[in-house]
Formats: C-alpha cells, structure tokens, sequence
C-alpha cells in the first residue's frame, strides 16, 4: 500500500477521528454472533462512541493523565473504552480476565487506579470482593451489554448516556484535553506478564505507538481482512489493531473456539499470531493427512516435499537463505547454479501439486491469508519450514512489551527462515558481550563489523518504553542514558542483515561444570515428537540437564500405548524409555546439539501447564513458578531428591 494513503497523526485521538473522516461508514470491527454472522462497528460509530466515553470519563472525575483500567479480554467493547480513555487523555491500565487476584491488587495499587471497565459481572464481582484490599478504586464500568450491571456497577449506556448530557451542556473540555496531548504522554501502562517476577509497569507513549503506525512494514488497506486472536491487553495485538484503524482495515474477533470456523468464514488476508497457534494448526494438518487414503497420503507427502526443496532453491536464489558465516563469492556463485538447477527441474511438479494438493491445506486457513506475524516467542523451525513450504508466508517478528513492541520483522522480501527478520526503520541494534559490556556488533575492529558474533541484544528508537512506572532502579538496569534499551535476549548479525535470536539471557541455565545452556531451542526440538506436548528444560546448577515432560495421551495412544486418563498412562513402565528414545532422536540426528545440552533424565507432569499460572497469555514459561512448583522433581533430577 502506498505511504501517502496512511494516516498520519501525532497521538492516539488524532488518528481515531482522521479514520472516521476517512472510512466514515466503513467497518472497523466486527463481533462473532450466535448465529454465524457478524455484528459490525464502522470508523465513524468507533470515533463517535468513543467521544461519548471520554466525556463520561471526563464527568466522573478522570484527569488527564489519570490510569483507568480495563480488565477483559477481547471484544469490540474494549476498542470503545480505548477511544474513549484516550479522547480524555487519560492512561489505558490494561489486562486480562485470567489474572490472579494478587495481579489484580499489584495492578491497580501500583498504578494509582481509581476507576476502571470490567467485562462482566462477573469480573466485577471479583474486583467487589476485593474491595478492602482497594480503597482508592471507586467506580466500575461494565462493558458487557448484554448481561444486567452489579449495583453500584456503571454500564457502557449508562455511561455514554452521562457523556451526552455534557455533550448537551456544551462542555469542550474534551477537545481542550486532545488538544494538549503530548507525544511523550502516556497512551498506555502494560503490566508485563510476569515471566520473571512481580510485574512491572511499563509506560508507554503517544510517540511511541505512532511510531509504530509509522514505520512497522505491514501492507493492509480497506480491502483486507484481519482476524484477532492474541489477547487485546497484550502490547503486539493492540498496535495491530491502532495499524488496522490507521488503513481502514476491519478487525474480527474470534477465539480459539471458533478459529477454524471463522478462518474459513471470514477468509481474513491477514493475522497477528503466536508460535502455539501455527503448532497446533501443523498438527492439525498433519493428523487430518495421516486419517486419509494412503494414496491421498502419500500425494501430500510428495507435495510437501516438493514444496519444501522448491522454496528451499527460491530462498538461495533471492538470498534468503540463512547465513550466520561468510560465505566466499565463488562458493555462492555454485550454490546459487545448483538451487537454479534445482529450482528449474522442480519448478513444473511443483506447479501441479501445488494447484492439486496444497491449495486444499491452504483453505484451511481459509484461502486468502497472504501472511501473518508469529511474536510472542521463537518460531520452532519444523513450523516455520511447514508453513512457508505449503504457501502460507509466516512473517515472524520481534520485540518487547518495553518496546510497542516491534523492532524487527520479516517481510516477503526479507524472509529469511532461522530469523526474526531486518531492523523496522529508524530502529537502531546493537550486539553486546555480556562479561565485558564490549560491542561486538556493528564493530570496524571486528571482522565482517562483528556479524555472527553472539550477545546481548540492545535497541534504540523511537518504540522504546518512557521506563517502568515507580521503579527508576529497574529502569536504570536496562535503559541507558544514551537511550539504549537492554533486552537480556541473546542474539546475532546475520550475513543476510537479519537479526538472529539465540535464546535469553535470563533463562540461560549454568551447569555445575559452567557451561552455559539455552533451554528454548532444546524445548522446541523436543516438541517436535508427537508423543510430548510439552516440555519445561531444567537443570541449573546440576551435572546434566534434565526436562519435566507432559506426554500428549492421544498421540501415545496412537502409538500403542495404550490408556484411559493421563494418570494411567504416566504409570506405564515402557513410556519413559519411549520417551527417552524420542528426545534421543529428535537431539542426536541432526547433530544440532553439544553433549552438555542433551537431556538426560525426565519426570512426567500429570496435568497441562496452565495459563495464569505457569504460563503467561502467550504461553510464554514462566520459569520461576515453574521451578517452584516442581522442586521435588527438579532436585530428584539433579540427585538432590
């Protein structure tokens, strides 16, 4: 899409109110209804409605710069309450239903909250019952409609109704708060998940966001589809939605429900996902194959296989393969003759079964999704060969909560697989080693300016947070005064000027002999096994390292072993060598792995990891709560038990 037709603004309320001059009646979201269809909101009602808010805000008492909460998960209500809290100038607090009640109280404490939206009353009950924990929190407003308020509980009609009258009354206090918006004012205070720890409160800008809307290299337009499945609260998922406001583009909501219902219904050209998505719809695929003819069977594993050494030719051709060393011209230029040898040869087969066989996976999707941004944590590479091979592109990108969050992102013209992609525009990087702080990358005094060399990633630019709220300690250990933002993600300079991630700091676990080991690639290779579902890697301080392992009981099932519950089937003897046998080959074939960082004892869990507990909205490993709950299993790993 050409720049000139993107909305250009300099805050949050100047670009809701520049769209619905825009796109007017167009839709700007749309609802999944019980029946199939889809209730819609344009750009004029998201504007107008939003105005009304404000001005209720403004009525019970909000200031400018004021945090108000929104605890719910995704719905067209939640983007109404945003326009309306930022049309006051005041700070969206946001987060989910599934938070824990200390979560809650922190939030709300932390933040200085006074009122704040709920989804239901049922959520509202939850922050009543809490009430003495929170004194300075006097007003809830209800955004769902369609169930009655608690007492004391505003609803959104009620609320817009109190915006009118001051409408009526001739009030412009409203515009006289946009109008005094600053580019280094809040729009936003996240709470990060708590991978690590308490969460931390991470202040967000107007310039922030707008340099998002700005800069991240998406192509959308009015004509394109996009269908919202992250959780709203989180940082990547809300600068989508600013990006689809700012082209004109209608967002759906769906849930993990009906996802693929409403991938086939709404054919969305485009998606925010996470790695867990694209693993579960691989599986999906693969187990529909596995149920077919043999025949039919078979024609899909020639397909893919085709697929995969074509794309694997185009990527050398154009450059895109994955280079973390130099590699000489003369070398290149022989590898580029073979893949052109390759590409030729396989070029008509892959056209037939492309059109025969994989157009039918593809629907699956629902046929017209051009690309999709996989955050939230590494892609494992199965996955991404999986997908880019069958025609679905998976744009994977990078960043942080602490940074709106996009720095880096593939594009169809930069996909190279192994990697998040290049830097977005005016975003510098800089690799860093971790002992001496020295900057490996870029470096005239290194060889090839220190590409391939491994450290700390540090970013800056305009996405980067004002800092953590409350907490300048925090804020000073990762952002500098030279405005240097301090990841604690391990990565490179590809050769291909790509950025390549190679686990995190944080997580790295120190083995009793002292080396280091990156728990997340050996997780991701051993997910690859249909009989592990998931897999938590351990082992700090210990002479080898082991893993906690939930078995997946239909694939073992499948596999003969044989059980009723997953209680039982942690009880079959013959599982741990099986087990034991699978991470054997998914570590030692492609000899991807040191001795040091091949798992050597397991303990099974006899239920899922949980959202909220063990695992953040993203499925992100919270590790800390993971080694605390599992002490016994970890010490008993390590010799200690």
């Amino acid at each position: 899409m050409p720049a000139s037709s993107r909305i250009h603004a300099d805050h949050l309320p100047g670009l809701y109110q520049r769209a619905a001059e825009r796109f007017e009646s167009l839709p700007a979201f749309a609802t999944r209804q019980k029946n199939g269809l889809w209730n819609p909101v344009s750009f004029r009602e998201l504007y107008e409605r939003g105005r009304l808010i404000g001005q209720g805000l403004i009525a019970l008492g909000v200031q400018a710069q004021e945090s108000v909460g929104v605890f719910s998960d995704n719905r067209v209500e939640w983007a109404l309450a945003d326009v309306g809290i930022q049309s006051c100038a005041a700070v969206n607090t946001p987060r989910g239903v599934d938070l824990t009640d200390e979560e809650l109280v922190h939030i709300v404490t932390h933040s200085g909250m006074k009122r704040a939206f709920v989804e239901t009353p049922r959520m509202a009950r939850r922050v009543l019952d809490l009430q003495d924990r929170l004194p300075h929190l006097t007003q809830l407003i209800q955004l769902d409609a369609t169930k009655p308020a608690l007492e004391g509980v505003k609803s959104m009609e009620e609320l817009e109704s109190l915006g009118l009258r001051r409408l009526e009354k001739g009030s412009d206090e409203l515009e006289a708060r946009i109008s005094a918006i600053q580019p280094e004012d809040l729009f936003t205070l996240i709470y990060t998940s708590g991978t690590t720890g308490t969460p931390k409160g991470v202040m967000l800008t107007h310039a922030n966001i707008m340099s998002q809307v700005e800069h991240v290299p998406i192509q959308l337009s009015c004509t394109d589809r996009v269908l919202s499945i992250l959780p709203i609260w989180h940082i990547l998922e809300r600068m989508l939605e600013v990006y689809t406001i700012s082209h004109g583009t209608c967002t759906y909501y769906t849930s993990a429900r009906f996802l693929g219902d409403d991938l086939k219904q709404v054919e969305p050209t485009f998606m925010g996902s996470a790695p867990r998505l694209w693993e579960s719809l691989r599986h999906r695929i693969l187990k529909t194959v596995q149920r077919k003819h043999p025949v039919r069977r078979g024609l899909f594993h020639l397909a893919l296989f085709l697929a995969t050494h074509y794309r694997e030719a185009v990527f050398v051709l154009r450059g895109q393969d994955l280079r973390v060393n130099r590699i000489p011209p003369v070398w290149l230029g022989i590898c580029k003759l073979r893949a052109a040898l390759q590409w030729a040869v396989l070029l008509p087969w892959y056209g037939f079964f492309n059109a025969a066989v994989l157009e039918t996976v593809r629907q699956s999707a629902g046929g017209s999704l051009k690309a999709t941004i996989s955050g939230g944590g590494a892609l494992p590479p199965e996955i991404d060969r999986f997908f880019n091979a069958i025609g679905i592109q998976v744009l994977e990108g990078y960043g942080l909560t602490e940074t709106s969050p996009v720095v880096a992102v593939r594009t169809p013209e930069r996909l190279v697989r192994g990697t998040v992609g290049p830097m977005i525009p005016n975003t510098d990087l800089r690799i860093v080693e971790l002992e001496s702080g020295r900057i490996l990358f870029p470096n005239a005094d290194l060889p090839h300016a220190g590409r391939g060399l491994k450290g700390e990633v540090q970013i800056r630019g305009p996405q980067v947070m004002k800092g953590y709220r409350k907490d300048e300690e925090a804020t000073a250990s990762v952002l500098d005064k030279d405005g240097w933002f301090r990841t604690g993600d391990l990565g490179m300079m590809t050769f291909n000027e790509t950025l390549k991630l190679l686990g995190r700091s944080k997580a790295t676990i120190v083995l009793r002999n002292g080396e280091n080991v990156e728990p997340e690639p050996i997780e991701m290779r051993l997910k690859l096994s249909p009989l592990i579902a998931e897999c938590v890697v351990v082992g700090q301080d210990a002479k080898h390292i082991g893993a906690l392992i939930l078995p997946d009981l239909e694939a073992c099932r499948e596999a003969g072993l044989t059980a009723s519950s997953l209680p039982e089937l942690i009880q079959r003897p013959d599982l741990r060598d099986r087990i034991l046998s699978e991470i054997h080959d998914a570590m030692n074939a492609p000899a991807d792995f040191k001795r040091y960082e091949v798992v050597q004892d397991i303990r099974f869990l006899e239920q899922p990891l949980e959202v909220g507990t063990e695992l953040t909205n993203l499925f992100k490993l919270k590790r800390h709560v993971i080694q605390d709950r599992y002490a016994g299993f970890i010490h008993e790993m390590k010799g200690e038990g």
